[in-house]
């Protein structure tokens, strides 16, 4: 029987794909501590030895499915359509599990979901999922890695069913599986023109507004304490105001997998809270 032996809701935003003396710069001498939290996780990875990782990519978005990127393989080099002045000229190799991809597929038919399997040498690459690759070397350990889809004709309960079928899947499978969630919480942009609160760019201070930073901090302490229920309970009245990254279909099917109101996996921060271009940014780690 398999498993899910841990989960993280986990930023990838571009700045941190930038090199260290560039993002000092934007820290103020100081690098972000998203950085020294990908090696946070990184330890939890070495620890676990997961058989899959499958990233719930806020960048990926499709229409009338939920996806599964089938492939076996994934070669190439990246440019992002959205910065290619700097997110640019960036390899990656690593392996994906397509026969995992279609067991999901097999499930969601059974269960009444809309999750389906790709497989397309062509099938573009996203950053939210490549930058996790990277920052997690997971070229490095070889680990198989599925992408998830951002479903843009969906719900909220469509993506916490999306992720049912997928906790599902695992559980007859014999695989022991890492979830990621890539991508921040509250997301409304700043102005191009913005000028910072504070020159240390990643400061909270310098997230979009003061209430979307009390927003977040309130659910980063209901994450703490497990109380995923109350999230969802407040979502249509508190977090959908402040435009969580991706409708946030990466948190609700990851906690869709984990069992949706009833989990109850305590999050603990491995990172600062922090700003990226006005959106609200954390890595938290949940052990199940």
């Amino acid at each position: 029987m398999g498993k899910i032996v841990g989960s993280a809701l986990i930023s990838h935003h571009p700045g941190l794909m930038q090199s260290e003396d560039i993002r000092r710069l934007m820290g103020a001498g100081e690098d972000s501590d998203l950085i020294a939290g990908y090696q946070r996780i990184r330890h939890k990875l070495e620890d676990l030895k997961p058989d899959v990782i499958v990233v719930f990519d806020s960048h990926w978005f499709t229409t009338g499915y939920h996806l599964l990127d089938g492939g076996a393989r994934f070669e190439g080099t990246f440019v992002s359509d959205e910065m290619p002045w700097y997110l640019f000229g960036v390899p990656y190799k690593y392996r994906g599990h397509p026969q995992f991809a279609l067991d999901i597929e097999a499930v969601s038919r059974e269960m009444g979901g809309h999750n389906r399997a790709i497989s397309n040498p062509d099938l573009g690459r996203h950053y939210a999922t490549l930058n996790l690759v990277k920052h997690l070397r997971l070229e490095l350990s070889d680990t198989p890695v599925i992408s998830a889809s951002t479903c843009q004709n969906c719900r909220w309960h469509h993506y916490l069913k999306s992720g049912e079928v997928i906790g599902e899947a695992i559980r007859r499978s014999d695989l022991n599986v890492v979830l990621l969630a890539s991508g921040a919480l509250s997301h409304r942009f700043v102005d191009i023109d913005w000028k910072p609160n504070h020159p240390r760019i990643f400061h909270e201070s310098n997230v979009s507004s003061p209430e979307a930073v009390v927003s977040d901090k309130g659910a980063i302490e209901l994450m703490k304490k497990g109380r995923h229920d109350t999230i969802l309970e407040n979502w249509k009245t508190e977090y959908q105001k402040f435009f969580w990254e991706g409708f946030g279909a990466h948190y609700l099917q990851m906690l869709g997998a984990m069992g949706g109101a009833d989990c109850r996996a305590k999050g603990t921060p491995l990172s600062e809270y922090e700003n990226a271009r006005g959106t609200g940014n954390i890595h938290m780690w949940f052990d199940s």
